[in-house]
């Protein structure tokens, strides 16, 4: 995958084109058909063994399995529920079947990381960039102490002179 950005074009008529960088896949793994072009699919939910052991699946994991996102026989592409195939690239498509409220956020700029101007060229990252897909929710952060209030300098009262 080259790091060009991709201009893609909406799935609505009528929407404006999504400019979005290539994924941001782990070193080794892509193109996925690499290692699965050399493997029949498996379809059969189970715990991985061997490859992608890493990988944990905490995202409706009690009615979610790798293939219900990942095309089985061709494991470079995603899938609607359609069942319309859809490149990494577009990955935003499929998040937002059910993520609806976030993606209308993401496309008018509210949610995720939008740059560029409000009427005209825009560029976005996809939600993979910020949410790993498999585990989106961000983990607990720790919070910073407050900052300490500026001290004052010699002369300085506080009021105008």
């Amino acid at each position: 995958m080259s790091g060009a950005v991709n201009s893609l074009a909406s799935n609505r008529p009528g929407e404006e084109r999504v400019e979005v960088p290539p994924p941001p896949f782990s070193p080794g793994i892509y193109p996925c058909s690499n290692c699965h072009g050399m493997i029949p699919p498996d379809p059969t939910r189970r715990e991985l063994s061997g490859f992608h052991t890493e990988i944990v699946l905490h995202h409706d994991e009690e009615n979610r399995w790798c293939l219900d996102c990942h095309n089985a026989e061709n494991r470079d592409q995603l899938h609607l529920a359609s069942g319309a195939l859809v490149p990494f690239e577009e990955s935003y498509r499929l998040c937002g079947q059910c993520h609806g409220e976030k993606y209308r956020d993401w496309r008018a700029g509210i949610h995720g990381r939008r740059s560029g101007q409000w009427d005209g060229h825009k560029s976005y990252l996809l939600c993979a960039h910020c949410h790993d897909p498999h585990q989106p929710r961000f983990q607990p952060m720790e919070p910073m102490p407050a900052p300490e209030a500026p001290g004052k300098t010699v002369g300085d009262e506080g009021g105008p002179e």
